[in-house]
This record gives structure tokens, C-alpha cells and sequence, in this order.
């Protein structure tokens, strides 16, 4: 509608309206219109861009790249050693364990502190540590060398409690290529005798760590200048 001075000159479509009284004039009966779209279309906030142009990517430094490649390797053969450990024999996974332990500072620096049990009667247990040159100190082993999708239940946990009761042990480590159930994780945490689980991931991280089943390829020195050198007095 067009004003003039105070009155309202109603166009055809106004007057049409003012005679049905019935009509409900709202928002749905006005989006009949083009004049009342082409006003909500400038009342309209601007919609937001979907698709966002993507972001520059971060400067990586060559050291960064360099740390980045380092731990990629790592990864791969961690993935490899754990493969092959699945795969020995058992007396060989036992043994394996423990020079593991030994290389880790476990025994001291005792001749033969640590030796594979892994024969008939041992009562449960895989391998025995002494962390004296008599043995009165003594750490045992268990080993299940399981498929990845074959995890160790809390009944298992139990069985080595009960083994190394029956040695009046104190310290026992239990090590699988699989992992802990939560229920074995939980029993090994409330029995009084301290038992560390070892699951297969952290089996190969401590392989490649202490250098069991795997060498060194190759060094790599790496440099930086020395600020010093280029200090005049």
C-alpha cells in the first residue's frame, strides 16, 4: 500500500482482503506474494558457507619430519616383532621373555639370573628371574603366546596367583601376545601379590626398546651449528 498525508489508497488485492473478514493474515498467507518474499529474502541472514575453503597446511620442520618417520618405522616393526613372536615355539617365546627381563635390568648383573622353565611340574610357570646371586629374591614368569583375537581371562590371572603361592612368591609377570580382559585387569590389580601384565603391544614397544629380535640398521648423526664456534671474542 502507498500512503498520502495520513490515508492509506489500498490496491485491489488490499481491498479484496479488508472486504473478507474471515481472512487470517500471517506469515503463510503473505508468502502468497512476491512483494513479502523478496522482503524476507532481504531480512534473511546470509547462510553460512557449507563448504569452508580447506585450510593452509602447517609448516612441517625437517626435524619434525624426521621424528615423524622415525616413529612410523618403529611402529612397523614393533607390528612385525609381535608377529613373530606369535609364531615360535613355545620354549623359544619363554626364553625369548625371558632375556627380555634380563636385558632390562632384572637379575643385576647375576650370571644365568634368568632361565626358562617351561617343563612338567613347574607348577604354572614359564620362567623364574633371581634378583640375588642365591635366589632368594625371585621374580616368575608366565607366558600365552595367543592369537591377537584370543584375549586372557580373569580365571588365568587366578591360576598364576595360585602358582606362585604355591613358590611363597611375591612378584610374578604375566606376559601375553594378546591383551587383559578388564576382569583379569581388575583381578590382578585386588590380589596382595603383585602381578604386572604385560599385553602385546607393550611386549613388542619393550623388544624394540632393549634390542630383542631386532638390530640396528643403521645411525643416523644428526647436526646442528654450533652458535658458539662463531662467537668472536
Amino acid at each position: 500500500m502507498a500512503t498520502r498525508r495520513g490515508w492509506y489508497i489500498a490496491t485491489t488485492v488490499g481491498r479484496d482482503v479488508a472486504r473478507d473478514t474471515s481472512t487470517k493474515i500471517d506469515s503463510k498467507f503473505l508468502e502468497r506474494f512476491d512483494d513479502f518474499l523478496e522482503f524476507k529474502d532481504r531480512r534473511a541472514p546470509p547462510a553460512s558457507n557449507a563448504n569452508p575453503p580447506p585450510i593452509a597446511n602447517a609448516v612441517i620442520t625437517p626435524d619434525e619430519q624426521l621424528q615423524a618417520a622415525y616413529e612410523s618405522l618403529n611402529s612397523s616393526l614393533a607390528a612385525a616383532l609381535l608377529e613373530s613372536a606369535r609364531n615360535v615355539s613355545p620354549a623359544f617365546f619363554e626364553s625369548l621373555l625371558v632375556e627380555l627381563f634380563v636385558s632390562m635390568g632384572y637379575g643385576g648383573n647375576v650370571i644365568e639370573a634368568g632361565r626358562a622353565l617351561g617343563q612338567t611340574g613347574d607348577n604354572g610357570v614359564d620362567g623364574v628371574i633371581d634378583q640375588d646371586p642365591l635366589g632368594v629374591d625371585q621374580i616368575f614368569i608366565q607366558a600365552k603366546r595367543y592369537a591377537a583375537n584370543n584375549a586372557v581371562g580373569a580365571s588365568e590371572i587366578r591360576d598364576f596367583f595360585g602358582a606362585l603361592n604355591l613358590k611363597k612368591a611375591s612378584k610374578g609377570i604375566f606376559v601375553t601376545t594378546s591383551r587383559f580382559t578388564a576382569a583379569a585387569k581388575a583381578t590382578a590389580q585386588n590380589l596382595g601379590t603383585r602381578i604386572v601384565l604385560i599385553d602385546g603391544p607393550q611386549l613388542a614397544d619393550l623388544m624394540v626398546a632393549y634390542n630383542i629380535g631386532c638390530l640396528t640398521k643403521e645411525t643416523l648423526h644428526i647436526k646442528d651449528i654450533d652458535e658458539s664456534f662463531f662467537e668472536e671474542n
